[in-house]
């Protein structure tokens, strides 16, 4: 799918924004995500959706239509949107939601654009509401209303902006509102957690990029413990391999200069994620922590999110955002009209992690 032909002209960043082909090789998540669609793992259902609407749009010889991505973090919302942007040959500018401060940067941002451009804008729910509202007219007509001065000598001038696509992602979809979502005319594509079996792929796709010798059975105990998300699976295999490789030059000399490689066995995963405090379905302690002080402080509840919050010396906005979704996800716990409450499947894994069942 390919759209016009790729621009050579290099333009000059704006302040909070960056050139999606910017030389950022270095940076090892930037190395790990895939440069072809096909490379893209999982999603099966957005990507089919996406593949027909791009390939309809370059057919047409327009812009794709302005596209939404929401879910929870480190699923690849910004991934596809760099995906996309290669697929029809676009350039593609990157800022986010608290960079735009005022009218003033949006419409910097948006005269700048050319013809068929991408402006990808993540955490867009952090935007604010008056520049939201200079943004329903970009996106819908394509103009840029602009009030000049104040009171009774104010005028409007309307400037005619290039046909561009928005590709906006969010964690809090419901923190949007509504007029601004209405106009996503492309769609609002949810991104799901990933399988296992997805997870592994990935894990093994990794791991040759960062030259990493891992068993099978290795990655297949790092995607048991991930969390089902891609970004979770790549931090562990970086600390994987960086206790695979500090354990390989303690317990053998080292001989000449150089970093030495050690293959990635299951063994191997499961003393460094021990070491991290991940167990086998990828509880961190600050999660263990949570359903210990539930079950053991609590009876096993229901208890209020205040009282749990002060009883585990936390936040409740790291409970409710950082620990729950998962333990939900799980089973572990359950949310009541009266409180947090443990399950009997939590129960079953603090005791099985008690009796040296679990690692």
């Amino acid at each position: 799918m390919s759209s016009g032909s790729k621009r050579s002209r290099q333009e000059k960043p704006q302040e909070g924004l960056s050139h999606g082909n910017g030389g950022e090789d270095s940076f090892l998540d930037q190395t790990l995500r895939p440069n072809v669609w096909n490379d893209y793992i999982g999603q099966k259902n957005t990507k089919e959706n996406l593949r027909i609407l791009l390939t309809a749009a370059s057919e047409r010889k327009h812009p794709p239509e302005h596209l939404l991505f929401y879910g929870p973090p480190g699923l690849g919302k910004t991934t596809l949107a760099h995906l996309i942007a290669k697929e029809i040959r676009a350039q593609m500018k990157v800022t986010s939601g608290p960079a735009i401060e005022k009218v003033g940067d949006l419409a910097s941002i948006l005269t700048n654009l050319s013809p068929g451009d991408i402006l990808f804008v993540d955490e867009i729910h952090r935007l604010n509401r008056a520049i939201e509202e200079v943004l329903y007219p970009a996106m819908e007509s394509g103009v840029l209303d602009i009030i000049i001065g104040k009171g009774p000598s104010a005028r409007t001038i309307q400037l005619e902006l290039p046909a561009f696509t928005l590709i906006a992602a969010t964690t809090r979809i419901a923190m949007i509102s509504s007029p601004l979502r209405s106009r996503f005319s492309g769609g609002m594509f949810r991104l799901e957690f990933y399988t296992e079996e997805e997870i592994e792929k990935i894990v093994l796709r990794s791991a040759k990029i960062l030259g990493i010798e891992i068993e099978k059975e290795a990655a297949k105990e790092i995607a048991k413990r991930s969390r089902f998300t891609p970004r979770t699976a790549n931090y562990l295999l970086k600390r994987c391999r960086d206790f695979a490789q500090v354990h390989t030059h303690t317990k053998a000399p080292r001989v000449g200069v150089g970093v030495k490689k050690s293959r990635l066995t299951k063994l191997l995963v499961e003393e460094a994620l021990a070491l991290l405090g991940v167990d086998e379905v990828g509880l961190s302690p600050a999660d263990r922590s949570l359903l210990t002080v539930l079950i053991e402080k609590f009876g096993g509840g229901p208890v209020g999110l205040n009282t749990l919050a002060a009883a585990l010396s936390e936040e409740e906005a790291t409970i409710e955002e950082v620990h729950e979704p998962y333990l939900l996800q799980l089973g572990f716990l359950e949310r009541t009209p009266r409180g947090r409450a443990a399950t009997s499947k939590a129960y079953g894994h603090l005791k099985n992690a008690k009796s040296g069942k679990l690692i």
